[in-house]
Formats: structure tokens, sequence, C-alpha cells
């Protein structure tokens, strides 16, 4: 028995937010005491060639990665790797701080594996945001940053706020990712068109130098996701992210009103999705596939269908920090079996059969 399967009982009698916050707060503290993220680091991490890639101008250690939402502050950069990750997507960040939708605001379904989360872009603000990363310098694992309009901007303004956001921020992320496709801001899934999508890819040209994604929702046709996510590429995006959580309630019984639900119950959504746009754009772009990862073999899936990367998050809540270290295990295993000498060998292997 693992000593997270311990604390987890705990730890779920919390509401999930402070839950969170005490999980965030033990990595804060773990940058800080010397000795304690490296130890931690050596615990997670699985250090192997087959899994490393040179994507973003970086290296990237193993595929497996932080999604969105884990943290939003950028507040525990330096303790990320002992999470045993590859790299980190932080944010969503927003031009002003914003204390996002009333508590309580996210709900696990333990039955399920899933969480529903209705949290509206709770963050600090992008100039928050910009002096954490600037002290977290050089980051010990490439990071991307998440980038929201503010809720109170409306749609005709959406464009200004995503400039001010690459601006500000595009200098020290190693990817950035357009996040169109959450449903806690009212009216952000309807700048899921091509022409916003354009003009927006149009403007990012100019402003910075960084490689930008677009973030998909899984609620499109799987067929008009390939579609939005091939006019992005051709626009100018360096990769796409699929998906972000679902608002389909008939795939978690019990589920509340509102909200994105992730997790397990996710996971025939995004993977159908997923294998949509790799159909489209395998080898064209970089796919990061999140939405229901938790084991070795379902990453794998998701690699095979296109996927150079996959990004965790509701799973760590379920299987705690040593999460990563098991995926990654896996597919080494499964890379051999399929006598893959490495991880980039089995990007679109099932396109190709």
């Amino acid at each position: 028995m693992s000593g997270y399967s311990l604390i987890r009982p705990l730890l779920f009698r919390l509401d999930p937010e402070v839950s969170h916050g005490l999980g965030m707060g033990a990595l804060r503290a773990a940058q800080t005491v010397p000795g304690v993220g490296r130890w931690l680091t050596g615990r997670h991490q699985v250090a192997a060639e087959a899994l490393r890639q040179t994507l973003f101008g970086r290296e990237v250690a193993n595929p497996v990665g932080l999604a969105a939402g884990f943290d939003k502050d950028a507040v525990a950069v330096r303790a990320l790797p002992a999470l045993g990750v590859g790299f980190a997507e932080v944010g969503t960040v927003t031009p002003r701080p914003q204390a996002g939708n009333p508590r309580p605001r996210l709900f696990r379904y333990p039955g399920q594996r899933s969480l529903q989360n209705a949290l509206g872009f709770n963050n600090g603000g992008m100039e928050a945001m910009r002096r954490r990363l600037l002290a977290a310098r050089p980051y010990p694992l490439p990071i991307g940053i998440n980038l929201g309009k503010n809720r109170d901007t409306p749609a005709e303004a959406a464009l200004a706020d995503y400039e001010l956001l690459i601006r500000a921020l595009g200098e020290l992320a190693d990817y950035l990712v357009v996040n169109l496709s959450s449903p806690n801001t009212p009216g952000l899934r309807d700048l899921q068109n091509e022409g916003f999508v354009r003009a927006l890819l149009a403007m990012a040209a100019e402003a910075t130098s960084r490689p930008v994604l677009v973030k998909i929702s899984p609620d499109l046709e799987p067929e008009r996701a390939a579609e939005l996510a091939a006019a992005a590429v051709e626009a100018g995006a360096a990769g796409i992210v699929a998906t972000n959580t679902t608002t389909d309630r008939a795939l978690l019984p019990g589920a509340r009103e509102g909200g994105g639900i992730s997790g397990r119950a996710l996971r025939e959504k995004s993977r159908r999705t997923l294998a949509a746009v790799g159909r489209r754009l395998a080898g064209r772009a970089v796919l990061i596939s999140a939405g229901g990862i938790d084991s070795g073999e379902e990453a794998y899936r998701r690699i095979r269908a296109g996927a150079s990367l996959v990004e965790v998050y509701t799973a760590l809540v379920y299987e705690g920090p040593a999460l990563a270290r098991r995926i990654n295990r896996d597919l080494l295993r499964l890379l051999e079996r399929d006598g893959f000498s490495r991880i980039a060998d089995a990007v679109g292997a099932d396109l190709r059969n």
C-alpha cells in the first residue's frame, strides 16, 4: 500500500479545493527546503533515453506532463519535477486577477474516478504570474502557459485580452496555449471558430516568437474539431491540445448543473477527438492529449493515435504523486513489447498501419 493511499481518505474528507491547496503547499515547501525536492524527484522521475523528445526547442525528459489547472498561478514551478513529469502547463491565467465562481465549485466522483469543476479561471492575474516565473528561471522542465480572457471581457474585446497575455508572458514560456474551450467562462467556447482563431494566431505571430497551441473542446463533433484544428495549424499554430473538460453530464451519473467534467468519464470523448485530429494533423503539428489518462496503457494509446505528449491532472487526485512514474515505466515496457527504441517512433503508429 502506497503512502498516498493511506492519506487519501483523510484528504477526501476535506473540500477538494482545500485538499488541492494542501498539496500545492507541500510542493511550495519542497522547493524551499534544501534537498527535499531533489529527493522526491529522484523517487518519481524515470530517467530513460527512450522517453526523451525535443519539442518547442527544449528537451522533454518524458511525455507525461501536468495539465493546466494544477498550478494555476505558477507557484511551484521549481518543485514540479518531484511529481515525475517531463513538462507542465501553468495557468489558466487572465490579464486581470479574478476570483472565479462562488464555492463550492469543485466536486469529486470517486466511483467514476472523475471531477467536475466550475472554477471559472480563478487566478492572480498575469503580472503576478510574470513575477513568479521570472523568479523561477531557469525552469527545471519545459513550461507552457495557458491563456484565457477575463470573464467580464466581451467577445469583441477578447483578442485584446489574449494580446496582453502574449506580450506580457510570451518570453517566459517554452510554449503558449490559447484556451478557447473552458466551459466555465460564459461565451468563451463561442470563440472556437475559424475567423477568431485565424485573427488570434496572426496577432500572436506579431507578438511572440514562441510556439502557440490551441486547446479545443471535446464537445465539438470530432470531424468539426479536426477541421478547426487544421485551420489553426494552417494559420500558424504549432500544435493542438485535445481536450478540455466536457459539459456532457450524461457521462457522469449524479453530475451537477454547470461545470466541466474531467477524468475517466471524459476518456472516450477525448479519445475520439484526438483520433480525428490525429488523422488530420499527425506529423504536421505537435499534439498533446488530455482527458481521462490514468495509466501507461491509456497514455500509449494516445501516443499511437498521434500525441507526442500527454497531460494528467484528475488522475493525480486519485492515484497520487507516483502516477507519472508508473505511467512512464509502463510506457517503457510497451515500447519494448512493440519494438520501438524511443517514444518518438511510436507517435502516430496506428495511423501508419
